[in-house]
This record gives structure tokens, sequence and C-alpha cells, in this order.
């Protein structure tokens, strides 16, 4: 199936940003900690933590910074318990946002995600609001040159979800989330090296951002909901244009 990647290109300018400040250590941290709490401390056995210990290592995370964050986790050390929230709402043109968080006081996060969503043009939702334009996944954006026939050798016996044919030519595999590792492991073992790979929230749709100030006021949402420090993901179904996003960097 052809079409556009559903990772956002805004997604890794942020990410990208968030590395430079040192502030996704912090937000690795905590889904370390707390996926080893609930599920174990051992990833072949903890799929939730196996995907923290992924995402950490491959944002250049020290190992032993990891293995004392799974550590403290495992112990349930000091520090008051944290709990996963989602919140939902619309950003400046009905734009969908998703808000993934984790913390240890429901009250403090909601605010100070309601404040971000009304400075910025927004507002938050209820429950079931815009969650029903998104999907959790695991995807693996794959190499130039890479075949579907090569992918769908090494991963039938994972059974992926689909195989996605991108506008530049490239391959996207898509798969369910308790499937990921499988099918990341297959295609690793038959030699091919996923260029980028995460499980999250994807929009079934997108809604394309052309116009600069616009897309001004979305990435300002943006920025305001990433720099909180409960919030661990925001995800919207915004495609920005490139060409705006250069034109603002």
């Amino acid at each position: 199936m052809a079409g556009h990647s559903k990772w956002s290109n805004i997604k890794h300018r942020k990410a990208a940003q968030d590395a430079k400040r040192g502030k996704i250590f912090n937000k690795l941290i905590r889904e370390l900690t707390v996926a080893a709490r609930e599920g174990g401390p051992d990833p072949a056995d903890n799929p939730r933590l196996r995907t923290a210990v992924d995402k950490a290592l491959s944002s250049n995370m020290p190992k032993d910074t990891v293995q004392r964050a799974i550590d403290r986790g495992a112990g349930n050390a000091d520090g008051d318990a944290m709990e996963a929230c989602v919140y939902e709402g619309y950003g400046p043109e009905g734009v969908a946002v998703m808000v993934e968080c984790l913390t240890d006081n429901r009250n403090r996060t909601v605010s100070e995600v309601r404040h971000a969503f009304n400075k910025c043009g927004g507002n938050l939702g209820t429950s079931g609001s815009v969650a029903f334009m998104f999907h959790r996944q695991g995807r693996l954006a794959l190499p130039e040159g890479v075949s579907e026939e090569a992918v769908i050798e090494a991963t039938l016996e994972a059974e992926p979800e689909d195989i996605e044919t991108l506008d530049d030519g490239t391959l996207e595999v898509v798969t369910a989330p308790d499937a990921y590792h499988e099918v990341k492991a297959a295609l690793i073992a038959a030699g091919i090296e996923p260029e980028r790979s995460e499980v999250g929230l994807f929009p079934e749709t997108t809604t394309p951002i052309e116009e600069e100030e616009l897309a001004r006021r979305v990435i300002r949402l943006i920025d305001m909901l990433e720099d909180l420090d409960d919030v661990q993901n925001v995800t919207t179904n915004a495609e920005f244009d490139d060409a705006v996003l250069d034109a603002i960097e």
C-alpha cells in the first residue's frame, strides 16, 4: 500500500531538539522505571521494558544509566508511584492531539496540559474525543533499496500487519504492538536493519499544514506540551509541509 509516512516530520525535528537539550533522558528514565516496576526487570519477558530499553539505547543513553533506572523500578525504590494517563484535545484549526503522560499527581498534570492547550488556541477534550483517529502500532522504516520480497521472506513467520511503500519508494513495516519485537528481530536476522523503529500512536489520516503561521501555532502547542515534565509523548495528525518547516527553522 503506497502513501506518505505516518511518522510526522515534526516528530523527528522535536526528537533531535530534545536530545540536544538532554530533556529526553529524563522522560526515558521515567519510562524505564515504570515499565520495570509494572512488568518486571527482564526485557525478554517484558515487551514494554524491551521497547523502552531500545529507545533509550538508540538515544545514546549509557547502558549503566539504563540499568540503574531498571533496578530502581524493579526494587520499587524510594519515590512516588507513577501512573500512566492519556489526554486528548484539539489544537489550532482542529488538529487532533494525543498527550501520553506518566505522573504522580493527575490534578497537576491535567492542569498543566489544559493550560498549554488554552494558551495555544486549542482545547482539552474528553476521553475518546480524538482517540478514534489514532491506532497504537509498531512501525519500522527500512533503508533505501530493500525489496518488498525480501521483507516478506524475512518476516513471514512474524506476521506483520502490512508493508507500506512510501512516497520516496522506501518501505515501512507495520505491526501490532505485541508483534513488534518479533518482526524487528526477524528483519535484523535477515540483515535488514531498520533506520527508525517505534511502538506508538499513529494517526489514521493526517491534516496537511501548509501555512507558515498555522504551523508556528501548532508547533508552539507541541513545544509547550513536550516541555512539561509529566508528558512522555505528544502525537498529532498534523502533517507539516517540508517547505514550511524549512522556513520556520
